[in-house]
């Protein structure tokens, strides 16, 4: 009798996965560190990008999110790479006890991954509402590691599986509701992030107080029509404020574009076609970004005195 051929899937699934696995292993790698140091806005090539990096969705009790997802992808490379390890002529039998043992794991671990990303999606699309390149990679890796573990091999109790999966995937989505829930209550009492979804938010507060420049570039800057986009949670425009300090801050033509932002005005910014935060409309040009005050000085035509005193409060403005 002729012996059935092995479905190429079936040979190759595991490979698959581990370079899979690898590859969100770098990314959220890479991400976990940009967060850590505080450069999310700096590899963001959109805002969605920027206000998904920088929003509390981000972090579960302080810690990175993309650190859990480093972990996750770790553990399923690790998973996914054991009985390649062994000689499949030498250890065929280890080999295929580990391969037993180790699918079910890969399955349900890859199954919360992947109701995970989608829930995070959810939040991306309906509640963050922009793109964020880095989030959608994630999530197509995770469903890729889900599809891979399902079809990878022949399974003999597909309604085990079914419920297995089943199971699996209420736990991760009533833990990913309870976690966020927890978030958000810490927020709302005071915490160190704000809700996004609780309108009237400011961001953090100022720490710099203003001098006799940076009041007058404010005032000079308000007298001539010059406005500045921005969002409440978005690090650049923090960094814009520390700047000028609390008291000019308060003389600025700033409009918020964020709908869940003090005093919103997204249908300005929606108007202004503004792409990213903050952007500067002076004398009718944009100028996207943080800039430090001389450079504002000189675009705006500014002639008053220019001993500002928070130079040094954020060093990775434009100059």
């Amino acid at each position: 009798m002729r012996r059935r051929s092995t479905p190429w899937i079936h040979r190759w699934s595991r490979p698959l996965m581990v370079a899979i696995a690898a590859a969100g292993a770098l990314e959220t790698a890479f991400l976990t560190v940009v967060e850590l140091t505080g450069n999310a806005a700096a590899v963001c090539p959109t805002s969605g990008c920027e206000a998904a990096l920088s929003s509390p969705y981000a972090k579960v009790f302080g810690v990175p999110l993309t650190l859990f997802g480093f972990l996750a992808y770790t553990i399923v490379g690790i998973l996914a790479a054991a009985p390649l390890a062994i000689n499949p002529t030498e250890g065929k039998q280890l080999r295929s006890k580990i391969e037993n043992q180790t699918w079910p794991l890969l399955f349900a671990g890859t199954t919360a991954m992947a109701i995970f990303s989608s829930y995070l999606m959810y939040i991306l699309i309906f509640e963050i509402k922009g793109l964020c390149p880095y989030c959608v990679v994630s999530a197509l890796f995770s469903l890729s590691l889900f599809v891979l573990s399902v079809i990878g091999r022949e399974w003999e109790d597909t309604g085990q599986l079914l419920f297995t999966g089943i199971l699996v995937g209420m736990v991760t989505l009533t833990t990913a509701l309870g976690v966020y829930a927890n978030v958000n209550t810490a927020n709302a009492t005071g915490g160190a992030n704000t809700a996004i979804n609780t309108p009237g938010q400011e961001g953090k507060p100022i720490t710099t107080t203003s001098g006799e420049a940076e009041i007058a570039l404010a005032k000079h800057l308000t007298q001539i029509g010059a406005k500045e986009y921005g969002a409440y949670w978005c690090p650049h425009c923090y960094e814009q404020k520390l700047l000028f300090g609390k008291e000019a801050v308060a003389l600025l033509n700033y409009i918020e574009c964020d709908p869940n932002g003090k005093n919103a005005q997204p249908q300005l910014c929606k108007e202004a076609k503004i792409e990213g935060y903050p952007t500067w409309e002076i004398n009718g040009k944009k100028y996207p970004g943080a800039y430090s005050l001389e450079k504002l000085a000189d675009l705006s035509g500014y002639q008053g005195p220019r001993n500002f005193k928070n130079a040094s409060a954020a060093p990775g403005v434009q100059r």
